[in-house]
């Protein structure tokens, strides 16, 4: 069974969604026959490297809400991260472009660290303060993932992987899919959103029961 699923690295529902989907996995029988490819997604893909100003202020920005009414939204999120075993420490967030942060993971993936690469950078970026867009920040991360730091910056130094980064977005569009998270099961069918843990063990259980037609979504 291939699952893909679409995320951002800055994303906190994709993280907490992340946790929930592993949470159904997790007791899924058939989990050993499931291949998890991660896919890439940008929130902006206009957003500078780095974005002046906090987590808070930006927030505020975009959705024209005060600077209050968007700790309060970042301390709902936080709260919801916790129930799931994540720390999130938004106030100290530094969100920027995350363009080369994709093309890392994409890198990584190629190597079989996939996994291992996602969940360090989105680790590093909700509760570490991870300036997500700056290329020598996440070359330094690298090691902890298994790729060294000289790799991954000559890499970043590149433009390696940037195709792979627009064709999942481009494959993203073609199956309508706008928001993230979001995941596709055997190019059959899709779950959106950070969904109840019981939601995706439903949807596992169906993927797994269900005969496989010739995708249409291909």
């Amino acid at each position: 069974m291939k699952i893909e699923i679409w995320s951002d690295v800055i994303c906190p529902w994709c993280y907490i969604g992340k946790r929930r989907f592993e949470s159904a996995l997790a007791d899924f029988a058939q989990r050993d026959d499931v291949q998890m490819i991660w896919r890439s997604f940008e929130l902006d893909a206009k957003s500078p490297r780095q974005h002046p100003g906090t987590l808070n202020e930006l927030l505020a920005s975009k959705y024209h809400v005060s600077p209050q009414q968007a700790a309060a939204m970042n301390e709902r999120v936080s709260g919801i991260a916790k129930e799931v075993g994540l720390e999130y420490h938004l106030e100290n967030a530094r969100p920027g472009n995350t363009f080369d942060a994709h093309r890392l993971l994409h890198f990584s993936a190629a190597r079989g660290l996939g996994d291992r690469a996602t969940e360090r950078v989105m680790q590093a970026y909700f509760s570490e303060e991870l300036p997500v867009g700056n290329r020598a920040a996440l070359a330094r991360l690298a090691p902890e993932f298994g790729i060294t730091e000289s790799d991954a910056l000559a890499m970043l130094e590149s433009d390696a992987y940037a195709d792979a980064v627009r064709a999942d977005e481009a494959r993203a569009a073609g199956f309508g899919i706008s928001g993230v998270p979001f995941f596709v099961f055997d190019e059959q069918f899709g779950v959106s959103g950070a969904q109840p843990v019981e939601v995706f063990a439903g949807a596992l259980q169906q993927a797994g029961a269900t005969i496989k037609l010739p995708s249409k979504m291909k």
